[in-house]
């Protein structure tokens, strides 16, 4: 294929050449042949435009990921992506993928990213996707997550070259990455990145110092109740914005499962929480109004806020990020 290139620009450059003598024994013709000259140089130019967007559409790059080393030719048109937080990568570089996995919450999408989705195929949750569906979209490149489908990558590359990230957690501004430079959107990432992290900048600088401020992060479900520690959505922006957390939050994990005995590791000066799902509320109420709680610090002080799981956690990309600062700003100013 790189000959063949190679042959062909070598075929440009030769008729570029001939034809460039051709115009310069014209010229001395008189003035009658001014536009004829000038249309053989646009054609020429034209032709030598054509040939290098040729060139880069056949351009092989090769993208190192959490599988190994993929082959992807020119920029994807038709992409298929897995993961929530991915989703919201295309659409921050302007790529509106043909299938993606469904949002954690939603009909199928969030909703801050829906009117975005209006035409995106839905392929199941994350931790399922469907692989009928996917082959039927014929993509040219698909977009996976080792957490959630390693045991599916060799399905997966059957179907069209796919790129793995490593990790979820907290991992999204490294995935970031990695998706524009699999995607050839390296510059606009770049960019995109910057002006998050110029917002965030600004955002320390409005708030001043609140590195002794401990905030404390937690989750109630029906299976469990949850501290989420430094490695997760909502911690690196709080490490980024240089907020302080509660000792037992001020780890580089995701989260620890809490027992009611265990009550004041969820203490702080202010302290934000989700339920996951709506019959959890008479379970997040009995450990709020426990005697034990209510003789925390953060309770004595009435600083106890519930928040919006799907962005505090489950979106977890770029989007939600910038939702999150906002909420963040709000609540600590």
């Amino acid at each position: 294929m790189l000959n063949e290139i190679k042959i062909k620009l070598g075929k440009s450059i030769f008729i570029f050449s001939i034809l460039s003598i051709i115009m310069l024994a014209l010229s001395g013709c008189g003035d009658q042949t001014t536009n004829t000259d000038s249309t053989k140089e646009t054609t020429v130019v034209s032709e030598a435009s054509a040939e290098s967007d040729a060139v880069e559409a056949e351009e092989v790059r090769e993208i190192q990921h959490a599988m190994g080393v993929t082959k992807i030719k020119g920029t994807p048109q038709r992409v298929v992506i897995l993961t929530n937080e991915g989703t919201e990568a295309l659409l921050a570089l302007g790529i509106e993928p043909v299938g993606a996995v469904r949002s954690w919450t939603g009909e199928p999408w969030y909703d801050h990213i829906k009117d975005e989705m209006a035409g995106v195929q839905e392929l199941g949750f994350e931790n399922e996707p469907n692989f009928e569906a996917i082959l039927e979209l014929n993509p040219d490149l698909i977009i996976g997550n080792k957490v959630r489908h390693e045991e599916a990558y060799d399905q997966l590359s059957k179907i069209a070259p796919t790129v793995f990230s490593e990790d979820l957690s907290g991992q999204w501004k490294i995935n970031f990455e990695l998706y524009a430079e699999t995607l050839n959107k390296k510059a606009e990432s770049e960019m995109i990145m910057k002006a998050f992290d110029d917002r965030v900048a600004q955002a320390k600088e409005k708030l001043g110092d609140k590195e002794e401020m401990k905030v404390s992060v937690v989750r109630f479900s029906a299976k469990d109740v949850r501290i989420y520690q430094k490695d997760t959505f909502s911690g690196v922006l709080l490490e980024q914005m240089g907020v302080g957390r509660p000792e037992s939050q001020d780890v580089d994990n995701f989260m620890e499962t809490v027992s009611e005995e265990a009550m004041e590791t969820m203490d702080g000066d202010i302290m934000f929480y989700w339920v996951t799902e709506s019959d959890v509320y008479d379970k997040a109420n009995q450990w709020l109004e426990n005697p034990v709680f209510k003789s925390l610090n953060v309770s004595k002080k009435n600083q106890v806020f519930e928040v919006n799981e799907t962005i505090w956690n489950t979106a977890g990309g770029i989007k939600a990020a910038n939702l999150l600062l906002d909420d963040l700003v709000e609540r600590l100013n």
